[in-house]
This record gives structure tokens, sequence and C-alpha cells, in this order.
């Protein structure tokens, strides 16, 4: 199993399109935007793959992850607006949810 199908069977996606659908200054959950973060990391992920190949390590392959759920988390604040701890809540669990699926898929 992949790293986005695990992802997908968490629900994950289902929060990326409810967040893709939020109107601006939505009450958003740090915890929504998170899982959704986490969902487009796994589809990056599996897109880096897919040109690149897997990553030489699990160290590179977490870096992706964060790298990728940071700018989700940061692009979501800059169109629907959050306050400071939100979005630093939202970083931290889409690291932490991301890694968790990498490890979990069996991808590493």
């Amino acid at each position: 199993m992949g790293l986005l199908n695990y992802v997908q069977g968490l629900g994950h996606e289902d929060a990326y399109e409810q967040l893709k659908e939020a109107p601006h200054q939505a009450e958003l959950s740090h915890e929504l935007i998170a899982a959704a973060a986490s969902y487009e990391a796994a589809k990056a992920y599996e897109k880096h793959v897919a040109v690149n190949g897997k990553p030489p390590s699990h160290e590179h392959a977490k870096e992706l992850l964060a790298a990728v759920t940071g700018a989700f988390v940061d692009r979501t604040v800059e169109t629907k607006g959050l306050d400071y701890i939100d979005v630093e809540k939202a970083k931290h669990d889409a690291r932490k949810d991301a890694q968790n699926a990498l490890i979990e898929s069996g991808e590493y």
C-alpha cells in the first residue's frame, strides 16, 4: 500500500476537500488543516517518487513531507485566514501525521 492510499484510508482526502470548499475567514480547526496538509504531502510524495524514485533515506522522505505540509499550511493561512497559534498547531500536527503515515504505509 502506498503512502497516498494509506492517508486516504485515514479520511484525510475528505478533510482536503472540505478545506478547499471553505470560504475565506472560515472557522477551520487546526486538526482539519493538518489532515488536509498531510493528504497534500502524500500526493506530492507519490508524485516525487514516480518522477525521481524513492528518497535515499527516511530522513530525506521526512524532509520532503515537512516542506510540503509547511507550504500547504502557509498557503491555507494566506487564503483562509488563521491566527498564529492555529498555524503552528496545524504545521506541527501535519508534519506528525505525514511522518506517521510514512512509517505506517510501509514506505520506510
